[in-house]
């Protein structure tokens, strides 16, 4: 654990403000769900809490299953990082940080279907992969808030997605949203 030498006092509603330099560096913002711990030295950690952790194992085999099924690299993400993939590139995928690009379109509950030099592309991590060229972003639901998605990607020379791809990746984000509401 690191020291940031920075002290808080509890209020009297047993509220602690979270200085705003560790805020932005953890990308917390309003709203942003904590799992609060206790250990037995008295220490309390915070841990941004992101239900899609306990689908991993899930989602990856998902994952897997539909690269496998159509030829295509698939990731599914959580708000803040690749939470599995499959197709070719899961070691330069699984646990990055998503772009601020794409967590925007989580946010906003944004589908795109795009080309590499089209308007809505959208790099996955903020170290975006190398070649490729379509990809297919849609948001996963789960009890009317966004908490990840489910992105299809190609790097094939001239490939374009289509309604099929839409559909896949718009099923396997509802699949995905019900398993976590169940």
């Amino acid at each position: 654990m690191k020291a940031t030498g920075i002290v808080r006092r509890i209020d009297d509603l047993g509220r602690v403000v979270i200085p705003k330099e560790i805020r932005r560096t953890l990308r917390l913002r309003e709203g942003t769900p904590l799992e609060i711990f206790t250990d037995r030295e008295g220490e309390i950690i915070l841990k941004k809490y992101s239900p899609m952790v306990e689908l991993t194992a899930f989602a990856g085999q998902y994952a897997e299953a539909m690269a496998q099924s159509t030829g295509l690299m698939v990731c599914i993400t959580d708000r803040d990082q690749v939470v599995a993939a499959a197709g070719g590139a899961r070691k330069e995928l699984i646990q990055k940080p998503i772009s601020h690009q794409l967590e925007v379109l989580i946010q906003e509950r944004t589908v795109v279907v795009a080309g590499k030099d089209e308007k809505g592309f959208t790099p996955v991590t903020a170290e975006s992969a190398e070649g490729i060229t379509a990809q297919v972003i849609a948001p996963i639901i789960c009890e009317g808030d966004a908490i990840g998605a489910v992105v299809i990607f190609s790097r094939e020379p001239r490939i374009r997605f289509g309604e099929m791809e839409l559909k896949l990746a718009n099923t396997a984000a509802g699949f995905l949203g019900r398993q976590m509401e169940s």
